[in-house]
């Protein structure tokens, strides 16, 4: 026993008496890693911060009394690192183009000049839009040519023929601006108004066998609701008067390869929902595991008046 605690006392002294390895080494980090905008600024998510070429851009939103003239940020540089102006100085943003310059010096000594631009930022989802197509990529198996991409009002047959999904596309959904939350998240009010025939769609798959899918494609309130932009993830939420929510993107023009031959083309804008379908193997090719079983991606297409 005594000899165990003589071994443990040795190795723990020798332990001891060795060298932290990082002891004098300086760090040579001199990198911006997070800016915040002061002055009641309303910044519009994170900073988004190119370490390669040495930029950090922050979107705020301008208002009537908005004074880029004297900010001062909060600023976090890397470990050790000082940086000038310090966090917390005053900065004059409008001097040169709404940029300012700062330098960053680490530990070692070497050092690194930073752009840090503000843009003022203006909410592109605002304004009305026309309903003009509505669009499913579903189906098991697209490795085996099971899944498609297909305009629901091309087969008016699978559902209600008074209330089927024809009857949104003269539906005009309007944007108006609320405010931004404390994490830079934009929200505001929509309005899914009915066109002249005072309709909006009914999601009633009638084949068999009959399946109500408004769960899946209901995903934008009938009537008003609310929307949250979340510019960190690059997603819109639409919430219902009864609570339930739908989030997906807001997408420009542009074409989207899905794999295996199946492309979606947005003309104008899209609102995008990622759906959570199931394998159907036993009906693939059919609709009803298109539409019902393994819906993957629906797209409500629009186009702003």
């Amino acid at each position: 026993m005594l000899k165990n605690i003589w071994i443990l006392l040795l190795v723990l002294g020798t332990a001891a008496c060795q060298k932290d390895p990082y002891k004098d080494v300086e760090s040579n980090e001199k990198s911006i890693e997070a800016f915040t905008l002061g002055n009641g600024l309303v910044q519009i998510g994170p900073a988004e911060i190119n370490r390669s070429a040495g930029t950090v851009t922050v979107k705020v939103l301008m208002q009537g009394n908005t004074d880029l003239s004297n900010v001062r940020p909060s600023i976090q540089s890397s470990y050790k690192a000082s940086i000038s102006p310090a966090s917390g100085e005053p900065v004059n943003f409008t001097a040169n183009g709404n940029k300012t310059r700062y330098t960053v010096r680490a530990e070692s000594g070497q050092q690194r000049e930073w752009t840090v631009e503000v843009i003022p930022f203006t909410e592109t989802i605002l304004g009305t839009y026309a309903v003009t197509d509505l669009v499913v990529y579903g189906g098991t198996g697209p490795e085996y040519n099971g899944a498609a991409v297909l305009k629901m009002t091309d087969k008016p047959w699978i559902w209600p023929a008074a209330d089927g999904p024809a009857a949104e596309l003269d539906n005009q959904l309007t944007f108006t601006f609320g405010g931004v939350t404390a994490e830079g998240n934009t929200f505001g009010t929509i309005s899914n108004t009915a066109g002249a025939d005072g309709k909006y769609a009914n999601f009633l798959f009638t084949g068999t066998p009959q399946t109500d899918v408004n769960n899946f494609y209901r995903t934008i309130p009938k009537g008003e609701g609310k929307w949250t932009r979340n510019y960190v993830t690059n997603t819109v939420t639409f919430t219902f008067s009864d609570g339930k929510t739908a989030t997906g993107k807001f997408v420009g023009a542009g074409t989207t390869d899905l794999g295996n031959g199946a492309k979606k083309t947005v003309v104008n804008q899209a609102f995008e929902f990622t759906l959570n379908g199931t394998d159907d193997w036993g009906n693939i090719y059919s609709d009803l595991d298109k539409f019902v079983k393994k819906p993957r991606t629906y797209w409500i297409d629009v186009k702003k008046n």
